[in-house]
């Protein structure tokens, strides 16, 4: 709060109060009082009028400092008044009552909102398992009777999107739903080979798997999805070629593991490379199919941020695909005897 500003905004107020010292002055002359109590009175006058306003200006801008100091530091800024004492000025009082009440009815509506979107998921959940049962029911009867190829293709399909809306929906809160635990790495890939193994057969593409026996600490189904999405778009962007492969390596390393996940396909553009974990960006590679939403890499983005793992993209258009998953030791993980 400025002192200038302040003056101005006083301005009818300064200029009632001097108009009120002049008139005294002129009764006092017209009553013919010395000279000298004249400029007593004039001297009290003005120091009253002068405290008067330091007074208020000192009130007005401890409060008003407080408010948009606390207010710039606050991520959660309509917390602000949890921070700041009730001022001591009536207009100040007014304007806390009022921003009591609005921040009052705002956090009853958020919460409203949190408690219909804490039902809307709980529903899709539930949901989603039940469509899940029709899903495997369809994907048994066409292994079973040996229905078209395409019939299969399309049953992955739609598993695969209902597996994209169950992490989606879960990956806000995914702390709710993951166990860390030490979990074997290559017992995560062999059921990520398992469940796209018929696309892999399709689309001719090698899987070559170079990893011993590793632990790290993740949650098993989490990584799976992870795993399975990024292999997934391997194979939607491969070449058209019988050369095509995908090849997992793993570097032990300080403190961390690596998980090397590469791929000879179409690669992405250098001007898409940094957008590729943005919701819904499908690039110039997604133009070319109608199979890209851009919910997957972003997804695959949380679900690692929530995880403590990090997640990396390098590529080369036209020729290679690495992506880099490191996993983190953490020694609070585990569980001593």
């Amino acid at each position: 709060m400025k002192p200038g500003r302040y003056l101005k905004d006083k301005i009818i107020e300064i200029a009632i109060m001097f108009f009120g010292c002049l008139t005294v002055f002129l009764l006092l002359l017209a009553f013919k009082v010395s000279h000298e109590l004249i400029i007593g009175i004039f001297f009290v006058l003005t120091m009253i009028m002068i405290s008067v306003f330091l007074i208020d200006f000192w009130k007005r801008k401890r409060f008003y400092d407080r408010l948009i100091t606390y207010t710039e530091q606050l991520d959660k800024k309509y917390l602000v008044l949890e921070m700041l004492h009730e001022p001591q000025f009536y207009d100040g009082r007014l304007f806390y009552q009022t921003l009591y009440e609005i921040n009052k009815s705002m956090i009853e509506n958020v919460k409203e909102l949190e408690i219909n979107m804490e039902e809307f998921k709980e529903y899709i959940e539930l949901w989603i398992h039940e469509i899940k049962l029709p899903i495997s029911s369809l994907t048994l009867m066409n292994h079973n009777y040996q229905i078209d190829k395409r019939y299969q293709y399309q049953i992955k399909r739609i598993d695969d999107y209902v597996d994209q809306v169950l992490y989606y929906v879960r990956c806000e809160h995914a702390e709710k739903d993951y166990l860390i635990k030490e979990t074997s790495l290559k017992k995560v890939i062999h059921e990520v080979a398992l469940k796209n193994k018929n696309d892999l057969l399709d689309h001719h593409i090698r899987l070559l798997v170079n990893i011993e026996e590793c632990l790290v600490l993740t949650d098993s189904k989490w990584l799976e999805f992870i795993i399975s999405q990024i292999i997934s778009n391997s194979i939607k962007y491969c070449k058209s070629n019988s050369d095509s492969y995908i090849k997992l390596t793993v570097k032990d390393l300080v403190n961390r593991t690596v998980l090397l996940i590469e791929d000879n396909g179409i690669g992405i553009s250098s001007q898409d490379i940094d957008c590729v974990f943005d919701k819904t960006f499908t690039g110039q590679n997604g133009r070319l199919t109608f199979k890209s939403t851009g919910m997957g890499l972003y997804i695959v983005k949380k679900l690692c941020d929530k995880l403590g793992h990090r997640i990396e993209i390098q590529s080369k258009e036209g020729q290679w695909t690495k992506v880099m998953l490191t996993f983190y030791d953490h020694d609070f993980y585990k569980i001593k005897d």
